[in-house]
């Protein structure tokens, strides 16, 4: 994909120098647990669990103390009841999952997905520093990963910035049946993330599989999650009846969408793959936001996350 036509920044791809800008939005975003009642899935509304624990010592056991926190090695050796004792971290790691496959590079409106899901990863990545938290990210496409271990300050978000824009998928023209690899890199993510950390898993995904969402469940069981659904309103619905050409840059393909029918399987097709991430995130305390490439980035965060800004960003995919 070239850069070289600058009128397409922002709408199909992003310089590092916009993404930096998006600092100065920080604070319209805190993503501490005090201030974020996010809501689930369209169904209620749960606060973050707040910050990690750390173990910090094991001690003799004493009336009272919760029997799920039995240091069972150390009762072993010992003979003697023993529990873990804990403290709260002072900073929790914020994981920023981005999805970066051929599918992302897409729209009709707006801006490509892979740039709105982009543009709302350093939002929150420019808000975790500004929250004194470490960030971490795993950047993936096919077999492609870009990882940055969870560190803190402002050059963890420049590095997570020029890793993400530096990333092959911006610069090779898709292969039409390119894996996904979904998979792997919710296994990687596993073996990366630290119990207690806030993630967020940014993608349209399409095309995930049983075991991505088994990664994804475990995940959940210790973690915070926020499941970013990136998608095209061309994707949920139809347009008017009509002949269309679409593209993806290489081959031209002419969709005719005067069939009522085909119009119906087509929109069922998009609710039940939704639906099936809004059950998932249901039933896994997970939170998800939905984000649209039309609408503007910042206000889907904030009303995703139950934050209350009066003044509006004016930052819109694609603007």
């Amino acid at each position: 994909m070239s850069r070289k036509d600058q009128q397409a920044e922002g709408i199909t791809w992003v310089s590092p120098q916009s993404l930096i800008q998006l600092r100065l939005l920080a604070s319209k975003l805190p993503i501490n647990s005090s201030k974020i009642h996010a809501r689930q899935g369209g169904a209620y509304l749960s606060s973050f669990k707040g910050r990690g624990m750390e173990f910090d010592e094991s001690r003799m056991y004493l009336p009272g103390d919760d029997i799920r926190s039995m240091d069972w090695k150390v009762t072993a050796r010992t003979n003697q009841p023993h529990t873990k004792v804990f403290r709260e971290e002072r900073e929790r790691p914020v994981l920023l999952w981005l999805d970066l496959n051929p599918s992302m590079f897409f729209a009709t409106r707006g801006a490509f997905k892979s740039v709105v899901a982009t543009q709302a990863a350093s939002l929150l990545a420019w808000s975790t520093v500004s929250s004194n938290d470490r960030l971490g990210a795993l950047v993936f496409a096919g077999d492609q990963h870009t990882e940055m271990r969870p560190k803190r300050g402002k050059a963890a978000a420049l590095d997570f910035i020029r890793r993400t824009c530096a990333h092959p998928a911006w610069e090779h023209v898709p292969e039409p049946h390119q894996p996904r690899n979904m998979n792997l890199a919710a296994s990687r993510l596993r073996k990366v993330v630290k119990p207690g950390s806030l993630i967020f898993l940014i993608s349209d995904f399409r095309e995930m599989d049983d075991q991505a969402r088994s990664h994804i469940i475990n995940l959940s069981r210790h973690n915070n999650l926020v499941l970013l659904h990136v998608y095209d309103p061309f994707e949920a619905t139809l347009p008017a009846s009509g002949q269309y050409k679409v593209s993806d840059g290489v081959n031209d393909v002419s969709l005719n969408t005067t069939n009522k029918k085909l119009r119906s399987v087509y929109q069922s097709r998009f609710s039940e793959h939704q639906q099936k991430l809004i059950k998932l995130c249901q039933q896994h305390r997970i939170h998800w936001i939905p984000v649209s490439t039309e609408d503007d980035v910042m206000e889907s965060l904030q009303k995703g996350l139950g934050i209350h800004d009066g003044k509006s960003s004016q930052f819109r995919a694609g603007k």
